[in-house]
């Protein structure tokens, strides 16, 4: 069992890793940095939405959501519309094409990254990595029995 749960913790580790400095180098390209990518995914599909919804969306705190937006906002990216407190983030011209650029280059990423999958171990591979993570969520949501 702590095999598995040390396979399992790399695994998950050295994926985040590479994905976040994938990100940061991708980013970089747009004069951004790397967490905003999935700020960018997350207006693209929503815009228009709260800095708590983005919060929600994205699964970060409002702290780093709060000062990524004051930066994206300072940098042209995305507008605000309505008061402060309500306020809808929409992307500019330019949060467009970054976005884009984020999409285009994560969907590469993925399909390297999967390569030498078939259709149907893909589907397995998707199905049991959303199992973990709900069940992960349930674990964090309710503790961990005893």
């Amino acid at each position: 069992m702590v095999d598995r749960f040390s396979r399992f913790s790399y695994a998950i580790f050295e994926i985040s890793r590479c994905w976040h400095k994938l990100a940061a180098e991708e980013m970089e390209k747009c004069g951004l940095k790397g967490p905003f990518s999935v700020y960018l995914l997350a207006l693209q599909r929503n815009e228009g939405v709260t800095a708590a919804k983005l919060c929600e969306l994205c699964g970060r705190d409002k702290a780093d959501v709060s000062r990524s937006v004051s930066l994206m906002l300072e940098k042209g990216i995305v507008r605000r519309e309505g008061s402060n407190y309500r306020a809808g983030l929409y992307l500019t011209e330019a949060g467009r094409q970054a976005a884009e650029h984020v999409c285009h280059r994560a969907a590469l990423a993925v399909e390297l990254a999967g390569q030498g999958f078939s259709p149907e171990d893909r589907a397995v591979f998707y199905r049991v990595l959303e199992t973990i993570t709900t069940n992960l969520q349930d674990l964090c949501k309710e503790g961990m029995p005893e």
